[in-house]
């Protein structure tokens, strides 16, 4: 338990290390650490899967995959009027080489083989992209970062405590097949926690500019925004657990002691920056 919490203080001090370089020094900081989630977790699934992918194609998912993300951060920076161009055609590039692992390595390469080379170039790597996307929005940027490493937390925690004191009394499961662990009650926690992250976060955001009193109406965009952030948040803990159970072993890596890899931390993110980001993106557009 203490190694636990240890490796967490430790995890929530290198995202807060890198926010503030985001904010105080270059953007690109932060798409730094989002280059190192990528990496780490390409090489997660690599690990998990094992020799049910040929040695050639984990060779090109461990170059690709991390690669569209620098692909898309640095063009935006100097040339963004070609930054999805380039980054489409580096993620293109990739799957073209493994496909054409077909052909150079015929013998050896199969179509299963393939696939799971498929799930693992594009598991973590397009969902952190869309990280880096949230960390290049013209507006809310910071804010929708926010949203992400702040609510998930505040909705794990709130289903785990869901989960402890009425687990017993309301035992349904959500997935039971999936994560027999996870119950329906604790996920009506989670989506309490997200709701309650979505008001700490209107409060400490305007608060900090010295504006709630202008901006009271967004609470209600606050509040909703953080249940269904949560909902997708839980989601995504599951399919990731879904994955390891379908490989049969506990956790995707040993980085982090006490948490598992760096997939087993950031596996609720994933899911919950897809929303985030959509909305936000949304929000600038209508605006």
């Amino acid at each position: 338990m203490l190694k636990r919490l240890i490796t967490g203080i430790g995890y929530i001090a290198v995202l807060v290390g890198f926010f503030l370089l985001k904010g105080y020094v270059h953007r690109l900081w932060f798409d730094l650490l989002v280059f190192i989630f990528t990496a780490i977790g390409t090489f997660e699934m690599l690990r998990a899967f094992g020799e049910k992918i040929h040695v050639s194609q984990r060779i090109l998912v461990s170059i690709f995959s991390p690669l569209v993300i620098p692909a898309f951060c640095l063009a935006d920076e100097w040339i963004p009027q070609y930054a999805p161009h380039l980054t489409f055609a580096v993620f293109v590039l990739g799957l073209a080489l493994l496909a054409g692992t077909l052909v150079f390595a015929h013998e050896s390469v199969s179509l299963e083989s393939t696939g799971y080379a498929l799930l693992s170039y594009a598991y973590p790597s397009l969902f952190l992209l869309v990280l880096s996307i949230c960390n290049h929005l013209a507006e809310f940027s910071s804010l929708s970062i926010l949203f992400v490493f702040a609510v998930c937390p505040i909705a794990d925690t709130l289903a785990y405590v869901f989960g402890r004191l009425f687990g017993k009394k309301l035992p349904r499961k959500m997935s039971p097949h999936v994560s027999p662990n996870k119950t329906v009650i604790g996920g009506v926690g989670g989506l309490i926690g997200g709701a309650l992250g979505g008001v700490v976060l209107f409060f400490g955001y305007y608060g900090f500019f010295g504006t709630i009193a202008q901006n009271y109406l967004e609470l209600p965009f606050f509040i909703v925004l953080g249940i269904v952030t949560a909902a997708v948040a839980a989601f995504g803990d599951l399919v990731e657990s879904a994955i390891k159970r379908k490989l049969e072993i506990k956790d995707m890596g040993r980085l982090l002691p006490g948490h598992g890899g760096i997939l087993d931390r950031i596996d609720s993110t994933l899911y919950a920056v897809l929303v985030v980001c959509a909305v936000f993106a949304v929000r600038i557009i209508i605006a």
